[in-house]
C-alpha cells in the first residue's frame, strides 16, 4: 500500500519540563509521549523533579502534514495509575513546509526563516523562530502545558528527511 509510506522523518529533540505541575507529595517523576495519530513515543522517566532535563531525541515518520503532535506529560507512579501532568498539541505544516522549501539553500547560519507568535491558536509560550543552522532548518519551541495548572515543555524540531534524503 502507498499509503503505509511516509512523506518524511521529522527529527524532534523534547529538550526539558519548566516547572511542571506536583502531583506526589514534593516533586513529580515526569515523562513525556508523543502521538502522532495511532503512532507512539515516550521519554524516559525521571525522578524527584519537576524540571526535568530528557534531551531525548525521536524520528517520526510523517504520513499526513495535516495530523498534529500531542505531547502529553505524565507523572510516573509504581502503585496507581500514573497521573496526566498536562499536553499539548502542536501543528507541523509550518515547519514541514519551510524545510522543503529552503533545503539546500545557501544562507548564513542563524537565518530566521519564519517567525511564529505565541496565540490561542498554538500552544506557544513564548514567539518561535524557524532557523537555518548549520545547514538544517531549526524551530525551538517552549510550549504551555494545557489541562494543568503550571509548566511548560521546550521542544525542537531539527530536521525533516523527505524519501531517499540522507539525514545528516
Amino acid at each position: 500500500m502507498a499509503d503505509d509510506n511516509p512523506i518524511g522523518i521529522l527529527r524532534i529533540t523534547v529538550k526539558r519540563g519548566i516547572g511542571l505541575a506536583i502531583r506526589d507529595m514534593k516533586t513529580s517523576d515526569p515523562y513525556a509521549v508523543i502521538k502522532i495519530g495511532k503512532q507512539k513515543w515516550k521519554t524516559r522517566v525521571i525522578e524527584n523533579d519537576v524540571y526535568p532535563d530528557w534531551n531525548e531525541d525521536f524520528s517520526l515518520p510523517i504520513h499526513d502534514p495535516d495530523l498534529p503532535i500531542k505531547l502529553i506529560v505524565y507523572d510516573h507512579d509504581n502503585f496507581t495509575m500514573d497521573d496526566k501532568m498536562g499536553d499539548v498539541e502542536l501543528d507541523i505544516k509550518q515547519y514541514i513546509h519551510v524545510s522543503k522549501t529552503q533545503q539546500r539553500k545557501n544562507l548564513p547560519s542563524g537565518t530566521v526563516l519564519k517567525k511564529i507568535p505565541p496565540g490561542r491558536a498554538n500552544c506557544l509560550s513564548e514567539e518561535s523562530h524557524i532557523t537555518w543552522e548549520g545547514g538544517k532548518v531549526i524551530q525551538r519551541m517552549f510550549l504551555r502545558l494545557q489541562n494543568v495548572e503550571c509548566g511548560e515543555l521546550e521542544l525542537e524540531f531539527n530536521g525533516f528527511d523527505e524519501p531517499g534524503e540522507s539525514s545528516t
